[in-house]
């Protein structure tokens, strides 16, 4: 994974810099991270880095496809690998715990959607609210 991003930052004419080494440490080491959390990651290392920083590298990130987001709320948007963004986040709403499953176990409802409404479903970029398991025990 490390040279295909340091080689897909040159082909693409970017260096590859300690900022963007970090981001994407810290984005691989959180798995679902927002970009405030990246940062505080990022500081234990680098205290100079600053969060415009992690936003304008996730944002170069995502651009090349190295890097995904996810709206998993109404707060700022989380960061995951895009290698592994191949999945469904299933949401706790009572303790926000943030759950991957696969997306094979949306395709009933996402061939029902289109056959019904002809509609197209990305189940790739869904998020399912509820409770997890822990919270559902009385």
């Amino acid at each position: 994974m490390v040279e295909s991003w340091q080689e897909e930052l040159r082909a693409k004419g970017y260096r590859v810099t300690p900022q963007r080494q970090l981001v994407l440490e810290a984005v691989t080491n959180l798995e679902h991270g927002t970009p405030e959390e990246i940062c505080t990651e990022v500081q234990r290392t680098a205290r100079g880095v600053n969060i415009s920083t992690v936003y304008r590298t996730l944002e170069l990130l995502e651009e090349l496809g190295l890097v995904k987001h996810a709206h998993l709320g109404h707060g700022p948007p989380n960061y995951h690998l895009a290698a592994e963004a191949d999945h469904i986040h299933l949401v706790c709403r009572n303790c926000d715990t943030v759950n991957d499953v696969d997306p094979k176990l949306a395709a009933g409802l996402a061939e029902q959607l289109e056959r019904e409404f002809g509609f197209e479903t990305d189940v790739h970029h869904l998020t399912v609210y509820g409770r997890c398991k822990d919270c559902r025990r009385p």
